[in-house]
């Protein structure tokens, strides 16, 4: 199992920009230009927190967990407004923030994102800022072990 923490704030992607080069290669980015500093910051802690850890076989199930900011707006001179949501449900949506964390772990926790046969996401509001990732493998019976 490897289990490590993200801090910095999450940067969507999964919208791409294609192009073509001066010397006529096509490419193909993320239009988010906080999405590869972010995608990096989360490889980072992907490679201290394997160590000298083979990459992961087989199926495996992905359990991540974004932490944002309260907007300032959600609290009044009591605190915290009843009116305020007790989860995040505004843009980026969590598919697209799931998306560079994916990315990152592609040839430092696992081989391919294909692995991950089960994966558990949420958005929540707290502090620190940032991603909680759990990689543990997983059993054709449906369970998983560390």
């Amino acid at each position: 199992m490897i289990d490590f923490q993200a801090f910095g704030l999450p940067a969507p992607g999964g919208s791409k920009t294609t192009g073509v080069r001066k010397n006529g290669q096509r490419f193909v980015r993320d239009s988010s230009q906080r999405a590869a500093p972010w995608k990096a910051h989360v490889a980072r802690a992907a490679v201290e927190a394997m160590g000298e850890r083979p990459l992961l076989e087989g199926p495996l199930l992905l359990r991540v967990t974004f932490t944002i900011d309260r907007p300032l707006r959600h609290f009044g001179a009591r605190g915290l407004r009843p009116s305020a949501p007790p989860r995040p449900i505004v843009r980026p949506d969590l598919t697209k923030l799931l998306r560079p964390v994916e990315d990152a772990l592609t040839g430092i926790v696992w081989h391919d994102d294909a692995q991950v046969v089960v994966q558990l996401a949420e958005k929540r509001y707290g502090n620190p800022v940032g991603v909680h990732v759990v990689v543990q493998a997983y059993e054709r019976d449906g369970d998983a072990h560390a």
